[in-house]
């Protein structure tokens, strides 16, 4: 009873919050959500639904992807709602405002956001702070980055410095090198780059796994916008590198389908409906390269049930929601979570 009020509650105020500038209305969302967490009692996924995956176990694959909340303000509530696994951040060594307002944008008629955001984020130490005092039980995902005015030749620095605060707090860390809002950064995609990251990352993981007694899995979180050969190169780097797994997509800087009259300044990385076809492209490809075990995390698109079906058969062990949860709020994860105990029920 409680979550059914609950559930109304939040499904009342998302008329409200789509006529407030979008990312005054996701602030104001998450606010809501911290006083309606006493509410939300918790979600008993059937033992059918678990997920081994990275060496963890997560209750069923339906998590909330990156970006949501940035700072680890919100994790409990947004834990309350029955996710799986929650992935913070981007988060980077220092606190950064990202690229001035306006920088979300709402494009109802598709189903879409179109983001600059920047990495806008308290810095790494706010977060670990904020996860220190929490309590949710699920999966914690961390997922780093660089700070804009860090020259991309020493990229590898920032993230490092974000692997050794986060790594006693994550259980498993992203290493985001696909976002379309910071210079260059999708530069590291290719082979030099990524190997720079990844040596960097692992020689210090080597430390602190014996300093904290724990592995950590690294993950890269990758771009949408990869033809066919690229995506068949970045699979080899990612196999001969070691990297643990592989985070399908990022945004998209493919703009076509908002039409030419979609202004400059606008400009950023699309997600939603219209970027899950090639997500779940780019995910078949990489199932086809890597092989049955290798393991994969599916976002960008996903806005219904059936869009969440449809990426765990491309291939993902895993899949993420955002910008469907920023449109249709916990009415998405019911209908994904109910889809997913009838197709396990039969």
């Amino acid at each position: 009873m409680r979550r059914q009020v609950a559930s109304a509650v939040a499904r009342s105020s998302l008329p409200i919050l789509s006529r407030l500038d979008p990312e005054r209305a996701h602030d104001l969302g998450l606010a809501g959500l911290r006083l309606l967490r006493p509410l939300w009692p918790a979600v008993r996924a059937p033992a059918s639904l678990r997920v081994r995956c990275l060496g963890l176990d997560f209750a069923h694959p339906l998590g909330l992807a990156a970006g949501f909340d940035k700072n680890g303000d919100y994790l409990d509530a947004l834990g309350a709602l029955g996710f799986s696994h929650v992935e913070l951040g981007t988060v980077t060594p220092r606190p950064q405002p990202g690229n001035p307002k306006p920088r979300m944008f709402r494009i109802p008629t598709t189903g879409a956001l179109v983001n600059r955001m920047g990495f806008n984020n308290k810095g790494v130490e706010h977060l670990i702070g904020r996860m220190s005092r929490s309590r949710y039980p699920g999966v914690r995902g961390i997922s780093i980055g660089k700070n804009f005015d860090t020259p991309i030749e020493n990229a590898e620095a920032d993230y490092v410095a974000c692997l050794r605060k986060a790594y006693a707090h994550a259980d498993y860390i992203a290493v985001n090198i696909s976002s379309p809002n910071t210079t260059r950064l999708r530069e590291l995609q290719a082979r030099d780059g990524l190997e720079r990251i990844i040596s960097a990352l692992f020689q210090e993981r080597a430390e602190l796994k014996k300093r904290h007694e724990k592995h950590v899995p690294l993950l890269v979180k990758i771009a949408p916008n990869l033809d066919p050969e690229q995506v068949m190169t970045l699979a080899a780097s990612l196999r001969s590198l070691q990297v643990e797994g592989v985070i399908a997509t990022n945004t998209s800087t493919d703009l076509s389908s908002l039409g030419a009259a979609w202004p400059d300044e606008h400009r950023g990385g699309l997600s939603g409906a219209p970027l899950h076809p090639l997500s779940l492209s780019i995910i078949g490809q990489l199932r086809a390269e890597l092989g049955p075990g290798f393991p994969i995390i599916g976002v960008g698109g996903i806005v219904s049930a059936e869009s969440a079906l449809a990426t765990l058969s491309a291939g993902a062990n895993l899949i993420q929601i955002y910008t469907g949860f920023a449109y249709r709020g916990y009415r998405l994860v019911e209908d994904i979570l109910n889809s997913l105990f009838r197709a396990h029920s039969v």
